[in-house]
């Protein structure tokens, strides 16, 4: 385990993009402004770009990680709640799950679907004491985060001992086949799909965006050293087809 009075070294996820934002604190805004904007899109174009597997992947994901029955979850860079639908489910009406996200647009959407208890903030300092829940989830929003290292030592410290984190991504594919597929899906067919359906003059851009990140991320072996760092056990990465990628740990 890692010595608290130690910060950890800043580790972005991927490098600022001075075509979008100039610094973190424009990154904070731009992210926040352009989710708000596209809450309203945002699971129907999911849905078509995952062919609609997406809720399955993510409920078996979560009980892979150890979700059960009457845990409390902290659901971190929340959304429109499409993993905390699942994490409902799986904890029943005896557990309990409380979405934080920048973005009170995405909030406004998971909590008039699901009812779920939400609050603003962000995976760098999230607002609740230590050893407060027994799982931590974040579903495709670490790119999003301003650094790894601060969101895995929160994620560590809000969690009771023996709870599990589950962080779900998508990696970028090794091969330059895969990787230029995945471009062309996401860069290129998502804007395609979009034109065809009406959504946001944003959602576009939204998803353009979500591939530039994907294919600067820090390869999966870095989000596993920071968790080992940020004093996690039991630290595993698992990929489906060389992308879809789970990162569970365990607080000892």
């Amino acid at each position: 385990m890692t010595g608290m009075n130690t910060a950890p070294p800043v580790l972005p996820p991927h490098p600022l993009m001075p075509e979008r934002y100039r610094d973190n604190a424009e990154k904070h805004e731009w992210l926040r402004r352009i989710f708000d904007d596209t809450a309203g899109d945002y699971d129907r174009v999911e849905s078509w770009l995952s062919f609609g597997t997406g809720s399955r992947n993510r409920r078996e994901a979560l009980e892979r990680a150890g979700l059960a029955p009457g845990m409390s979850v902290a659901d971190v860079a929340c959304g429109t709640g499409l993993v905390a639908r699942e994490a409902v489910k799986l904890i029943g009406v005896q557990g309990t799950l409380v979405g934080i996200d920048p973005s009170e647009g995405m909030l406004a959407q998971a909590k008039a679907k699901l009812g779920i208890q939400t609050l603003v903030g962000v995976a760098e300092a999230l607002p609740f004491d230590p050893g407060r829940f027994d799982f931590v989830s974040m579903g495709y929003a670490m790119r999003h985060v301003e650094d790894l290292a601060a969101a895995f030592g929160e994620f560590f410290r809000v969690l009771k001992p023996g709870g599990r984190v589950c962080i779900l991504e998508i990696s970028r594919p090794s091969g330059r086949l895969t990787r230029a597929l995945l471009r062309i899906y996401m860069g290129i067919l998502s804007g395609i799909l979009c034109r065809w359906k009406p959504v946001s003059a944003r959602t576009p851009e939204l998803w353009k965006y979500y591939w530039e990140t994907i294919d600067q991320c820090v390869p999966p072996d870095r989000v596993v050293a920071a968790l080992k760092t940020a004093g996690f056990a039991e630290v595993e990465h698992r990929a489906q087809f060389g992308m879809l990628s789970e990162y569970t740990a365990r607080k000892v």
